[in-house]
């Protein structure tokens, strides 16, 4: 008997089910709702390290992309994907999750990498099904602000309206970069029906409460190295459930930026 419950228990499909029912059976409680305003420091603390780090790493063409992870079989085609950041993740409340991902795209240029990033309107078509809808509210030559809806789908699809700060930068013709911070992020109910609505701060779930994104890229070796680094936060695991929860809720962002990444090589081949 007990070893039938333990099989039960320990198969992935049915322990990813029943992490999301236990989600939306608590997405009512405080830990689930909004982040405590101890773990959003916490977060902003650790963006600014990332940020001041990467802007040293690009006021020189000698280690302008980081190379912490090698560049493995990059210019073969694979992504190198790494964890950057604490082993844990563990804030009072919220996880944080810190992922980069390097790419090479033969024949690609820097000009077409910063076109590809500023044209938000061809988002839905590069990154497609994750982003819904892109545009750009206010933009200029070094900074825009954009509105995205994107879309997750992980055992069950979730829907975000979300803004975004983005500055845009080079170090020459072949070395330039960006930096995206989350200004807002909503849930959304029942996405594209009669029935959409935004969830307030006390009905949403917690999937995604911040989100950075660092783009780093050059123009060598007859094509384009592109570097992502994500540092986000998000809800904690309930107490007792994180060796169920932990694996599946590390993945997202990880799955996330590989997307991401691969989507925009794609989109260079084009």
């Amino acid at each position: 008997m007990f070893q039938g419950m333990k099989r039960h228990v320990l198969d992935p499909v049915r322990s990813v089910s029943l992490v999301w029912l236990l989600l939306c059976v608590l997405k009512g409680t405080r830990l689930l709702a909004e982040p405590l305003p101890a773990a959003v420091s916490a977060f902003e603390a650790y963006a600014a390290s990332v940020e001041l780090r990467l802007i040293h790493q690009h006021q020189s063409t000698t280690g302008f992309l980081s190379r912490d992870g090698g560049d493995g079989n990059v210019r073969g085609g694979e992504p190198v994907i790494e964890r950057v950041g604490p082993a844990t993740g563990e804030l009072v409340g919220a996880l944080l999750h810190h992922w980069r991902g390097t790419a090479f795209a033969p024949g690609a240029r820097a000009g077409d990498f910063e076109r590809l990033m500023r044209e938000f309107s061809a988002y839905p078509q590069h990154f497609s099904p994750q982003v819904v809808s892109a545009t750009a509210t206010v933009q200029s030559h070094e900074r825009v602000q954009a509105v995205l809806r994107i879309r997750q789908r992980h055992v069950i699809t979730v829907v975000m309206d979300t803004a975004y700060d983005v500055q845009f930068g080079q170090l020459d013709l072949q070395h330039g970069y960006s930096v995206s911070r989350s200004t807002r992020m909503t849930e959304i109910e029942a996405a594209g029906t009669a029935a959409e609505r935004a969830l307030g701060p006390g009905e949403e779930h917690g999937f995604l409460w911040r989100m950075n994104t660092y783009w780093s890229y050059e123009e060598r070796d007859g094509g384009l190295y592109v570097q992502i680094e994500s540092v986000s936060l998000s809800r904690s695991i309930p107490r007792g459930l994180g060796w169920v929860i932990r694996p599946y809720v590390e993945s997202i962002p990880r799955e996330s930026l590989e997307f991401t990444l691969r989507s925009a090589c794609r989109a260079l081949g084009k």
